[in-house]
């Protein structure tokens, strides 16, 4: 493949969208400008200082490493909460406008999966929901077809990392960055529409993350709630999780990835997708994707 088919700023005008969202200026997926966070700033700022009494005053080196750990321990607590926005923006609740529409947003992780994905797409037509897959690279390129028919059944298709290792929070910038560009170059060639959102492996979120996410124009995407449906061995607890208190504006995770089949059999989602669909209609909301609500368009 030529190199600048996988340069992120090559696939800018291959997604079609119209309209800005509320928390970014943009939603293409061309490189923008990174400003670090303000807990990012500040460790930054520790470290500068501490190395500076170190110079200064050699004896205070026990103070300064102990300043040192606590401030690594908070960045770690920080990645550990997957809506936390320490070390960056991270969209929790779709914007005030698409809560005002009764929108809300059902996303999947870790698929494709040429078994559960096909029903899950089933699942969603019966209901008439809209979804948003948050797809890892690897499978992507392995099922194109099922990436290009999730998007032509008018869902949408986000970056979920390229191999999602268990490793992935712990990457170095370099590498971390090389991960982010696979996965949205192997989702945009076979969905013929570039990712705009991402979703860190396992909700473990670095402090390195966020220049990478910049360098392809990627905006960083959460939840609201979660059915735990890659450990629930019963649908009906996972369905409980995601509609109690369920409101517009909410983001709903799910996963169609092969965690989800090996560990309970068969898919929660596919049990759970028509009741969840039955009470997000009882209380009049509507499932879109996170690019429909972002954009104001009814569209993926």
């Amino acid at each position: 493949m030529p190199g600048d088919r996988r340069d992120c700023a090559a696939r800018k005008m291959r997604t079609p969208m119209s309209a800005p969202i509320a928390f970014a200026p943009s939603l293409r997926p061309a490189p923008r400008p990174w400003r670090p966070a303000a807990a990012v700033q500040a460790s930054a700022a520790l470290h500068a200082a501490g190395a500076a009494a170190l110079v200064l005053v050699p004896g205070v080196w026990p103070w300064v490493l102990g300043g040192f750990v606590a401030n690594h321990a908070a960045l770690a607590v920080a990645g550990l909460l997957p809506r936390s926005r320490a070390l960056g923006a991270n969209l929790t609740r779709l914007p005030a406008a698409a809560a005002r529409r009764k929108e809300v947003a059902l996303t999947f992780d870790d698929g494709p999966d040429p078994e559960v994905t096909p029903r899950v797409l089933d699942r969603l037509d019966e209901t008439g929901m809209r979804a948003t897959f948050f797809l890892i690279g690897e499978r992507s390129a392995l099922h194109p077809a099922l990436v290009r028919e999730i998007v032509r059944r008018g869902h949408a298709v986000e970056n979920h990392g390229h191999r999602h290792s268990t490793a992935f929070a712990f990457y170095g910038l370099g590498r971390m960055r090389r991960d982010v560009e696979a996965a949205q170059a192997a989702i945009a060639d076979a969905a013929g529409v570039a990712p705009v959102f991402f979703r860190a492996p396992f909700g473990i979120r670095s402090p390195l993350l966020d220049p990478a996410l910049a360098r392809c124009g990627l905006h960083y995407a959460s939840w609201t709630r979660r059915g735990f449906d890659t450990v629930a061995r019963k649908p009906e607890r996972v369905l409980e999780r995601l509609a109690r208190g369920a409101a517009a504006g909410d983001i709903y995770l799910l996963h169609d990835g092969i965690a989800a089949r090996a560990r309970a059999g068969e898919a929660p989602a596919l049990a759970v997708l028509p009741a969840l669909g039955a009470r997000l209609a009882g209380l009049g909301l509507r499932s879109v994707t996170l690019r429909a609500a972002c954009a104001g368009d009814d569209g993926a």
